[in-house]
């Protein structure tokens, strides 16, 4: 006989499915240094390394805008599980792939990768959690999700030398397609959810102006920002922060350099490591904080979290003593998990019928937020220092998020008292 699906075995299952979610976490991230290394060792140019990595963000960006349809015409369990299961099969593909035909197989990895993890963190946030775990356990559950995926860099960053220098790269896309099949099993035990409703899929999915048939003219994206200032501007400054991110991202090797010529790895190696104990140690306070203090995890605690974060990552290059840097790592990695959680928690206080949506939307601002930033950094950093380039990306978030986090107020002053509390509540004040 089944066994009945309570919230506890709601729960249960969803902590199954976390844990599946870091391994393959763990796999992908093993294989961002391991497939970019073995890119480099096929072509052996390091163009081809952008290329790869520029194949791969825009996939991402695309899957933003085609995750909500998807979710809309079959199940996020079924989503879930298929996009593992292609991830391995590619891999599968490559392993298997003679010499001649290499480089064009990379190049499939690359995009097949952005497009589903795309499409299965949309899922999971969209769909999953909200529906797997009740409302006023939501913290908790994105918390959970956040710690296994921060968990799994550190470990997955660590062991890619070791496991690529003593295995080989075959070892490493065997290991990373072992990883992505043990999510699709740790997916298959979600229970069955209900299916939208194909009314959801249609565009005509909110108000605006007009008819009918002009809304339904109109992506679904932009519907759900049609008359929504609060939710466009969080999601312009999550992309904003995107860029701040490729901007450290790309400065860290050389600002390392900089430090120490014979172990420019030293400085980027433990800066990462402080930087996810960090987010960790938030998480951990996240999920015990009590239910009164979980309602400043929305908006506000996104505009806060983004200002300090990116004020600790333009610090980190000052060239402060390494005890200073070392707690402001500390600090941007537990800002960053506040963000993250805040975030998360806020779009998915939306209405079915707009969370999607908002999540593809979100997914596509990010990536390529992050991939012009990457553009634009790597070509600034020849001519200007670290610190300065570091300085301008996240000062252009921590602007933005100043005027974030001013509507935000501005809009609770204004708010009558019988508005309501909770996430929710602030998500259908602020929306």
């Amino acid at each position: 006989m089944p066994e009945p699906v309570t919230d506890s075995v709601r729960e249960r299952r969803y902590r199954i499915l976390v844990a599946g979610y870091a391994l393959s976490s763990y796999g992908s991230y093993l294989n961002v240094v391991a497939l970019n290394l073995y890119v480099y060792a096929v072509t052996d140019r390091a163009l081809a390394v952008g290329a790869f990595m520029a194949v791969r963000l825009a996939a991402g960006i695309v899957a933003g805008l085609l995750a909500a349809p998807i979710l809309a015409r079959w199940s996020a369990r079924s989503v879930m599980f298929w996009v593992n299961v292609v991830q391995a099969t590619v891999l599968a593909v490559l392993v298997a792939a003679p010499d001649t035909l290499r480089t064009p197989v990379l190049f499939v990895v690359s995009a097949v990768g952005g497009i589903t993890g795309t499409v299965f963190l949309v899922a999971l946030r969209s769909s999953v959690i909200p529906e797997m775990v009740a409302e006023d356990r939501r913290t908790w559950a994105n918390s959970l999700m956040v710690s296994g995926r921060s968990l799994a860099m550190v470990a997955g960053f660590a062991s890619a030398g070791v496991v690529v220098s003593l295995l080989g790269y075959t070892a490493a896309f065997l290991l990373d397609m072992a990883t992505f099949l043990v999510c699709a099993v740790a997916v298959a035990q979600l229970p069955v959810t209900r299916r939208p409703e194909k009314e959801t899929a249609k565009a005509g999915i909110g108000a605006g102006t007009g008819t009918g048939k002009q809304r339904r003219k109109l992506p679904a994206a932009v519907v759900v920002l049609a008359g929504a200032p609060v939710l466009g501007l969080m999601v312009l400054l999550r992309g904003v922060d995107a860029l701040g991110s490729s901007s450290h991202n790309a400065a860290l090797p050389v600002y390392s350099t900089e430090l120490d010529t014979d172990s420019p790895a030293t400085f980027v190696s433990v800066f990462w490591c402080v930087w996810a104990f960090g987010n960790i140690v938030a998480q951990q306070v996240i999920q015990r904080l009590p239910r009164r203090s979980e309602q400043a995890l929305g908006a506000l605690g996104f505009g806060l979290g983004t200002i300090v974060m990116s004020g600790a990552f333009i610090l980190a290059f000052a060239g402060l003593p390494w005890t200073a840097t070392v707690l402001i790592a500390l600090v941007a990695g537990a800002a960053d998990g506040l963000t993250e959680v805040s975030y998360t928690q806020h779009l998915q206080a939306l209405p079915d019928r707009l969370r999607t949506h908002a999540f593809g939307l979100s997914a596509t601002v990010e990536s390529f937020g992050f991939g012009a930033g990457m553009i634009a950094v790597g070509a600034a950093l020849d001519a200007f220092s670290p610190l300065s380039v570091v300085a301008v990306a996240h000062g252009v978030a921590i602007v933005i998020a100043v005027l974030f986090v001013a509507l935000v107020l501005r809009r609770r002053s204004t708010e009558p008292a019988s508005a309501g509390t909770g996430a929710g509540a602030e998500a259908r004040a602020e929306v």
